[in-house]
């Protein structure tokens, strides 16, 4: 088994940190389902402006926010306006590599949705595999 990217929300701004919250991230609903990210859904957080790499869960927040809070322990690793790499994966056997089709949302300063995209594995005239990123919008 492999262990691959599923999903992507490529350079949402963090819209705030509640450290005395729980724990987890706050999403916009519509976000995560444009992207195939499910809540309870554990997450890779990488923020583009300090490096810091973190996990945690994905709560759903309200839908058509646009919002991106890290909470607990995941707010001392933010501050609003960074921009942040939210990223799930799939464990695939290799062989299904070229049918897993990951969706990735870039998004504008105030959040909203950029381009959608989509990574597409295949192969070549030798057989061997290729990566594309396909723009949708």
């Amino acid at each position: 088994m492999r262990k691959v990217v599923r999903a992507k929300l490529h350079g949402i701004r963090v819209t705030g940190a509640d450290l005395d919250y729980h724990g987890s991230i706050t999403l916009d609903p519509d976000h995560c389902e444009a992207a195939g990210i499910l809540p309870m859904e554990f997450v890779e957080i990488w923020n583009k402006n300090s490096g810091a790499r973190i996990s945690t869960y994905v709560i759903y927040g309200e839908r058509g926010s646009r919002c991106c809070i890290l909470n607990g322990a995941a707010a001392r690793t933010c501050q609003r306006g960074d921009q942040v790499i939210i990223a799930n994966s799939v464990y695939i056997p290799e062989s299904e590599i070229e049918t897993i089709k990951p969706v990735v949302l870039t998004f504008h300063p105030d959040n909203s949705v950029d381009e959608t995209l989509g990574y597409d594995v295949g192969r070549d005239e030798q057989n061997r595999l290729t990566f594309n990123i396909i723009k949708f919008s």
